[in-house]
């Protein structure tokens, strides 16, 4: 009897956790599989395991190049990873309840809210429906673009397979693709770094996957309400900040680097600028090797790679909400105000305290791990921290170093996805709980900071 119980009593974020250790569990198995190889080719089961944890929180690190070593099943159980941890397993699993005409039950509507970000449980079921048919929609617009693109060098069965592929991997955020069956192992889309369609099709596809359906859908509903909700304002004017001093920032840095930018005309530098700028804050895809980049230019994209995208997307990262929350209360500070003010909303002190301790929490994570890391590989210590942030952050952008990575370096990192991937649910979880009403409150006391 007690043991029926049990399940029900699990908190949300602890069925979470290990729904998607579970279903990463049940991809490295599948991808240990012969049929999941190219023929003569062998996995060690930590490799299968870095890879599943890697596509389930839609990171994209890579210890085996994705388009050479995967056979065609290989490469579809990695599609589904992906398409279940952006969209999360709980949505997909109520989508397949939905089909079957069940009704979703209370608890599972909670932990479908805690999966979402939502503040209320009302209307949770309405928002997956939308959620899933915005992912597919545009998942599949942009197959079908990939797909016209590719058709151009591949015959048409390898062009719709590859635009299927990527279109997926690319909106979730995920960083993984087949190019190195075309180009060579490991080199991604660097080979495509002046197209500017195949450059265009991708920028909107990492943009809307980390925008968040929030304020897609709020976007979609403008026209007849005329109105954005503060979440939606905050997120689309912080992303369109970060991305255009990210592409500044990048151009001037990289701009005469024979080994990024330097060769390129104007149009494409400028171009290839905007393109690291969107796709470092949670993309994982790149146009440019990210290990000739200058240091400085290094060091600003493990900046932009630590803010990540919007909450409720398939993006990582503190999130631009976070990051808003933090600069407001910087200004606040400076200006000798009492309240956090955005577009003319005062910010609670309840979400002032949880930006600043997501914030400080991620920072001790990748503190200690990076120190961990540092003592594990002999790697250069910028290289090691670009690849913890990347991975927590759940990024997927690599200095060239995981392919190299020991078994206890491969063990950290895979642990550093899963947490990014999961820690700030949990986090938000913790720190949403219901406050009792303290009976009494301790003394004001002062300390000198600065």
């Amino acid at each position: 009897m007690k043991k029926k119980q049990l399940p029900n009593r699990m908190s949300p974020p602890k069925f979470l956790a290990i729904g998607f250790l579970s279903i990463a569990l049940i991809g490295t198995l599948l991808l240990k599989l012969p049929i999941s190889v190219e023929h003569g080719i062998h996995t060690k089961f930590i490799d299968a395991f870095f890879t599943a944890v890697s596509a389930i929180s839609v990171t994209g690190l890579t210890v085996v190049d994705t388009g050479t070593h995967w056979s065609t099943f290989g490469q579809i159980v990695i599609l589904m990873l992906i398409q279940l941890g952006g969209l999360g397993f709980m949505t997909s699993a109520t989508w397949i309840a939905l089909m079957l005409n069940r009704r979703i039950s209370l608890r599972e509507r909670m932990i479908l809210q805690e999966a979402m970000g939502q503040y209320q449980i009302q209307g949770i079921v309405d928002l997956i429906r939308r959620v899933l048919i915005y992912a597919f929609t545009i998942e599949g617009i942009g197959a079908l673009l990939l797909t016209l693109r590719f058709w151009k060098e591949m015959p048409l069965t390898d062009a719709v397979y590859l635009g299927v592929f990527q279109s997926v991997s690319i909106f979730n955020n995920a960083g993984f693709d087949l190019l190195g069956s075309i180009h060579g192992p490991f080199t991604g889309f660097v080979a495509y770094g002046t197209d500017p369609v195949l450059n265009i099709i991708n920028m909107f596809l990492i943009f809307l996957g980390g925008i968040g359906f929030i304020v897609m859908f709020d976007v979609m509903e403008y026209p007849k309400c005329r109105k954005l909700s503060l979440h939606s304002k905050v997120v689309l004017t912080v992303s369109a900040l970060l991305i255009g001093i990210g592409a500044i920032a990048l151009f001037m840095l990289e701009f005469s680097n024979q080994a990024t930018l330097g060769p390129l005309s104007y149009p494409q530098k400028i171009m290839a600028s905007f393109f690291q700028s969107i796709t470092s804050r949670s993309g994982g895809i790149s146009t440019v090797d990210i290990g000739e980049l200058q240091q400085s230019t290094q060091f600003f994209l493990i900046m932009l790679m630590f803010i990540g995208a919007a909450p409720g997307s398939t993006g990582g990262g503190i999130k631009v909400t976070t990051f808003a929350v933090l600069v407001g209360s910087v200004i606040t500070m400076i200006k000798g105000k009492r309240d956090v003010v955005l577009f003319r909303n005062r910010i609670s002190e309840a979400i002032v305290y949880r930006a600043v301790t997501l914030t400080i929490i991620s920072l001790l994570l990748l503190v200690g791990f990076s120190m961990f890391l540092s003592a594990t590989e002999s790697k250069d210590f910028l290289a090691i921290l670009f690849e913890a942030v990347s991975a927590f952050c759940t990024v997927g952008l690599s200095m060239g170093i995981t392919t190299d990575l020991s078994e206890a370096g491969k063990v950290t990192i895979a642990i550093l996805m899963f947490l990014g991937r999961l820690g700030p649910l949990t986090l938000a979880y913790a720190l949403n709980r219901k406050r009792y009403k303290e009976l009494y409150r301790h003394p004001e006391g002062r300390i000198i900071i600065g």
